[in-house]
């Protein structure tokens, strides 16, 4: 079993913010691999369904918890807790981070929280030692301006990165299924590369 977790915030209020990003990746993955419909589960919305790979499907289970984004341990805690699973192997985690440029992705493997209060939680549940899918949304230069820039929706101008960077997420993911994060994230950037746009607008967020 494939546990892959998407941060945000629950409902509509929240839906197209840059702190989102993680429930818009995991929401494509779902779509692309035709899950099955989300219901309530484990304090979130889980979907089930199975990722093709060239060694065969690979069961998996997507979850958006929905006790807000600095609460996400919960979720992602009892759901790895009642599977049994070792979350170095068998958890991903897709979020926003701002200390990445707009459009960047990069795997990593345990680590600190950097400040981001949703890892933070997760950590606290489970231990630092769990995969991540790290999605650049870009840092708005100021520490005091980094809540409202987060908690903003994506600006129009973001669709010609954040579209191909959720689509190549999804495309990408029987890497992502076979455990091989350093290709996957390698495929993500390859279908998706963030070297294209425009340096200027990315330098602002837009």
């Amino acid at each position: 079993m494939l546990l892959i977790a998407g941060l945000g915030n629950p409902g509509p209020t929240y839906a197209k913010n840059r702190h989102n990003i993680g429930f818009m990746a995991v929401d494509e993955i779902a779509r692309r691999w035709g899950f099955s419909a989300a219901r309530s589960r484990f304090g979130g919305f889980a979907a089930e369904g199975a990722i093709e790979t060239a060694q065969g499907p690979v069961r998996t289970l997507i979850l958006k918890p929905q006790t807000f984004y600095n609460e996400s341990g919960r979720a992602v805690g009892e759901a790895v807790k009642f599977f049994k699973l070792d979350p170095a192997v068998n958890l991903v985690v897709f979020y926003d981070e701002i200390d990445l440029a707009p459009g960047r992705f990069r795997m990593k493997a345990g680590g600190g929280a950097a400040g981001n209060n949703g890892i933070r939680s997760i950590t606290a549940q489970i231990g630092p030692h769990f995969r991540r899918a790290r999605m650049g949304t870009g840092h708005p230069g100021d520490k005091a301006l980094v809540m409202g820039h987060v908690l903003s929706d994506f600006h129009k101008a973001d669709k010609q990165w954040l579209e191909p960077l959720l689509e190549a997420c999804a495309e990408a993911a029987p890497l992502l299924a076979q455990g091989e994060d350093e290709k996957y994230q390698t495929e993500v950037m390859r279908l998706a590369p963030a070297d294209k746009l425009d340096p200027r607008k990315a330098a602002r967020g837009e």
